[in-house]
């Protein structure tokens, strides 16, 4: 890094200052500052003609009416002021009287004699050549008139030189400002000013006080030169325009006016300084950069460790006076900020940039009233890092919500992770804060500085960030989405039919385990393929989401808008999801509202207080997971939330979000005892602000994303999960508005029966026939996840009892009845080929049982192909999927056979095709099974048998088609005979 030049101490302030009549040198400049300690004498030697020419445009401006104490120096000055007139000849006294007489005539026939006398040092250039010619002998006249009409000359100037001679500020120094603040040049005031104190006298030479005035003679020579010698001050700024060769002539064609009004010091106050320096100033492009003020246009830059900084304006080139501690200021004599660039020298490196303090702000009123509202449905367009091109430029634009803040600085690889001179500005009671930094562009790493309440600073990564650094590290980088898609076919179709009576069969994966070390793009080459060639219609993606613990499976998100960069960039993620698109395979992902990790660089206080969390500890902290719970009845925060769903859906085309942890976030006692938390408004537990949260993301989800779905892992008895939010259930409230919910009591149920032996199954028969008592309360999908594979549980066939064969067996014939239980079907990986050890994230599924050369291949891969036939006769027969959530398309045959391990049952569609499924949790065969069936029917025949050989099974299949016989059984008018083999599932289709 470029170290810090010392400082060069304080700017030193420029003085009242004349008209311009070229643009001064940098040695003038520095004379002008020094200009009171010039000795008279030399000031003397200068030519009288242009301090005339001044004071005499100076003399317009004089005072209407004088003070009364002014006016008793005036009557005592008319004494000296008579008796250096009588020292003049008598020839001169003639001549200037009858120059005098002549201008009087010329004037208006109002005028009064005193008026007329002071006119004639006031007129016009073009009509006061010959006077000027005669100044020798005017002198002693103008001194004689202005002596004999003190009170006159204070009147009211003539219009014509009213209009000729307007006051203009220009720069003064600190003892001018004191002492003899904005003089306005009448000569008789600082005739007046003169005679009270020498020091004033000295000073007032600075204001091109007009010769004749004074009350010596011998003063008068000195005040001309110093009136020549007095132009208006530009601070440091490099005084000409180089090679313009017109000093009046500034940047793009602008004119530097004729006249200055007093001019103020560029410099930043002491104020200013310090909250820039301690990054606390909440709208720094209010000093920095380039802004009018009287004398011109004030330019300001804090570049920390810069040499210099020079302001480039067109032909301008400007160097800005160095203030100290890497601030630098100057003054240029324009009528309007110009399109300029900054060179700034370091050390070894001279950098030339655009000034981010130039620019207007990237947001609007609009974008900041929907923040405000809680209603910026695309906030991600608004917030984070953009490149983008602002006012022609390119550059980046970062904003943040932080609106406890005292001030908040971006650093990053472009500025050397030092943001002191990359203060953002706070966009009025919004929160947020913005800044344009041009040639700042993608790739480039950042973080907010932010300082806190209490003055100390954290630096965190932007909860808006679309792309991070690859963790463990964790910065966030600027990023912007090249990607084309190809997959406007799928999104075409999607929306045809609602997730519910669609075909619904989900691959749940890991996609950092799923095959260890490949990357988004590589997983795009195999994943598609392995997951058509099973038949599952879509993947679920374990939490995407960037998180800082891989142990937590992404389940502790900290980078809610960017896809995790272990395997990739965005751009790769949304690779991948195109190619399961055009795979025909819809993505859901797993979504984490529920809580967040408590990491310091990341949401946990944000901004040095909750911001993203509750307030309230008790209601912030989850007792399960040690990690924050969002503030969802915080507009802010809802929103934050809202547009992330949407953003998935609509950024990286996903199909549908799983929300993890929803009773969680229902419940305000979830996971507290007594006296952990406090009721809600009507006294009970539910969190009424979750609630609302979860209403308005699945509306606002549905209303934008067309063919989308929700999924709602929800494990208690909520009603109306998957109601319209419109619509009111027994509780009160509307429905929470999810479209499909996952049934977590048949997956403990159905699990906990299979995990029993076969002897004593009959004894908790009901655990596999209790769902349907409720299965229509909801839209459900039967989910065997990640959960029920990890620690301690065991993997699906190790749930199993009996020995190797039957441990098979039983996930058989479990996949068999869950693939035909009304309902969707979820599965995750590794279990779809009988994989014997629990998943582990470090090395992922166990490929190597599905090796030729492994002796029990066979059997694992008779398991996976089964789950293809499973999926290839459910997505092509209708009765299993198209009545769902509709009782109409259910019918049991045998519920009760709890001796016999048996359930059967018929699957219909809208039309009344029947599907027959009947399973056997026994490890016998049971010949001559009889099981009434309809009678219009003339014949079955087997579409799945899960103990066929190919599946590793015994064989005892049905081959033929089975013919129903006139005997009624279980109700029905008609009845089949099968054979029943052990521990499998048998589907039968009409023949």
């Amino acid at each position: 890094m470029t170290p810090r030049p010392e400082s060069s101490g304080p700017r030193p302030q420029g003085t009242a200052g004349e008209k311009i009549p070229e643009q001064p040198t940098a040695a003038q400049k520095k004379s002008a500052a020094q200009k009171t300690a010039v000795p008279k004498q030399a000031a003397a030697k200068k030519g009288t003609a242009p301090a005339k020419k001044a004071a005499a445009k100076k003399t317009a401006p004089a005072k209407t009416t004088a003070k009364t104490a002014v006016a008793r120096k005036a009557t005592a000055k008319k004494a000296t002021a008579r008796k250096a007139a009588a020292k003049d000849t008598a020839a001169k006294s003639d001549t200037a009287k009858k120059a005098a007489a002549e201008k009087v005539t010329a004037k208006k026939a109002t005028a009064k004699k005193a008026a007329a006398t002071k006119a004639a040092t006031t007129a016009k250039a073009t009509t006061t050549k010959a006077a000027a010619t005669k100044a020798a002998t005017t002198k002693a006249a103008s001194t004689k008139a202005a002596s004999t009409e003190t009170a006159a000359a204070k009147t009211p100037a003539t219009k014509a030189a009213a209009k000729k001679a307007t006051a203009t500020k220009a720069s003064t120094t600190k003892a001018a400002s004191t002492k003899a603040t904005t003089v306005k040049a009448a000569a008789t005031k600082t005739a007046a000013k003169a005679a009270t104190t020498k020091a004033a006298a000295a000073k007032a030479a600075t204001t091109a006080a007009a010769a004749g005035k004074t009350s010596a003679a011998k003063k008068t020579a000195a005040k001309k030169s110093a009136a020549k010698k007095a132009p208006a001050r530009t601070a440091s700024v490099a005084p000409a325009a180089s090679g313009t060769g017109a000093p009046e002539q500034g940047a793009a064609g602008q004119v530097v006016p004729p006249e200055m009004e007093i001019a103020v010091s560029p410099a930043l106050d002491a104020g200013d300084r310090e909250r820039l320096l301690n990054g606390t100033h909440h709208d720094p492009h209010s000093v920095l950069g380039a802004h009018p003020v009287p004398g011109g246009i004030a330019f300001r830059a804090f570049r920390p460790y810069a040499l210099s900084v020079t302001v480039v304006a067109g032909e301008v080139r400007a160097e800005l006076h160095a203030d100290g501690e890497g601030f630098f200021s100057g003054l240029l004599p324009l009528r309007e900020v110009p399109e300029y660039r900054l060179l700034v020298q370091y050390e070894g490196t001279l950098l030339d940039t655009e000034d981010a303090y130039r620019f207007l702000p990237t947001l609007g009123d609009l974008d900041l009233h929907l923040i405000g509202e809680g209603r910026h449905e695309e906030l991600w367009t608004a917030l984070g890092a953009h490149p983008m091109t602002h006012q022609g430029v390119t550059g980046t634009r970062f904003a943040v919500w932080a609106p406890n803040a005292r001030g908040v600085r971006v650093a990053g690889t472009f500025n050397f992770w030092d943001g002191t001179g990359h203060a953002m500005r706070s966009l009025g009671s919004s929160g947020v804060w913005e800044l344009f930094l041009p040639d700042v562009g993608e790739g480039e790493l950042y973080k907010f500085e932010i300082t806190r309440h209490d003055g100390s600073k954290t630096m965190r990564a932007d909860p808006l960030a679309r792309r991070t650094e690859v963790p463990p590290a964790t910065s966030s980088v600027i990023t912007s989405s090249h990607y084309e898609w190809g997959d406007a076919e799928w999104l075409a179709r999607r929306a045809e039919a609602p997730a519910h009576e669609s075909p619904f069969s989900v691959y749940e994966i890991h996609l950092p385990s799923w095959r260890p070390g490949l990357t988004y793009r590589q997983l795009a080459e195999q994943l598609p393929g392995y997951v058509k060639n099973l038949g599952f219609t879509h993947v679920e993606l374990m939490p995407v989401a960037e998180h800082p613990f891989g142990g937590s499976w992404g389940y502790q998100v900290t980078g809610f808008y960017a896809p995790t960069a272990r395997l990739g960039t965005p751009d790769d993620f949304r690779y991948l999801v195109d190619k399961l698109h055009q795979a025909g395979i819809g993505v859901l992902m797993d979504w984490v509202p529920a809580h967040f990790p408590r990491d310091d660089w990341a949401l946990a206080e944000f901004d040095g207080r909750p911001l993203y969390e509750h307030a309230d500890p008790q209601r912030a902290a989850h007792p399960d997971w040690g990690t924050l719970e969002f503030d969802f009845g915080r507009n802010e925060v809802r929103n934050f939330l809202v547009a992330n769903a949407v953003y998935w859906c609509e950024e990286f085309h996903i199909d549908g979000l799983r929300v993890d942890a929803v009773a969680s976030m229902l419940y305000l006692d979830y996971s507290r005892e007594p006296g952990q938390w406090t009721p809600n408004e009507h006294g009970g537990r539910e969190n009424l602000d979750a609630v609302a949260f979860l209403q308005e993301m699945n509306a606002t989800v549905y209303r934008r994303v067309p063919g989308v779905v929700t999924v709602a892992e929800e494990s208690t008895a909520w009603d109306g999960v998957t109601r319209a939010t419109h619509h009111k259930g027994p509780s009160g409230f509307g429905g929470l508005g999810f479209g499909l919910k996952w049934n977590m009591g048949w997956m403990h149920d159905s699990l906990q029966y299979m995990s029993h032996e076969p002897v004593h199954r009959k004894y908790h028969h009901h655990e596999m026939t209790f769902s349907m008592v409720y299965a229509y309360s909801e839209n459900y999908v039967l989910p065997i996840s990640h959960d029920e594979v990890v620690h301690g549980k065991g993997s699906l066939v190790s749930k199993m009892p009996g020995d190797w064969w039957q441990q098979r067996a039983g996930v058989r014939s479990y996949l068999g009845f869950m693939w035909a239980h009304p309902g969707k079907q979820l599965l995750f990986m590794g279990q779809e080929f009988a994989q014997g050890a629990e998943w582990s994230e470090a090395h992922g599924p166990d490929w190597w049982l599905l090796d030729p050369g492994y002796g029990a291949e066979a059997e694992h891969r008779g398991v996976r192909d089964l789950v293809r036939d499973l999926n290839a006769v459910y997505r092509a027969t209708p009765a299993l999927w198209r009545l769902d959530t509709d009782p109409a398309g259910f019918e049991w045959i045998a519920g009760d056979a709890a001796e016999d391990n048996v359930v059967a049952f018929l699957r219909l569609d809208p039309e009344g095709n029947p599907l027959l499924a009947v399973s056997n949790f026994a490890p016998v065969v049971r010949p001559d099974y009889r099981l009434g069936v309809p009678e219009d029917i003339p014949a079955w025949h087997e579409a799945v048998n899960t103990d066929a050989a190919r599946y590793g099974g015994s064989g005892v299949t049905n081959p033929d088609p089975v013919k129903p016989e006139a005997q009624p059984w279980h109700g029905r008018p008609a009845s089949i005979r099968l054979t029943l083999p052990p521990l499998a599932t048998v589907w039968l289709r009409p023949a």
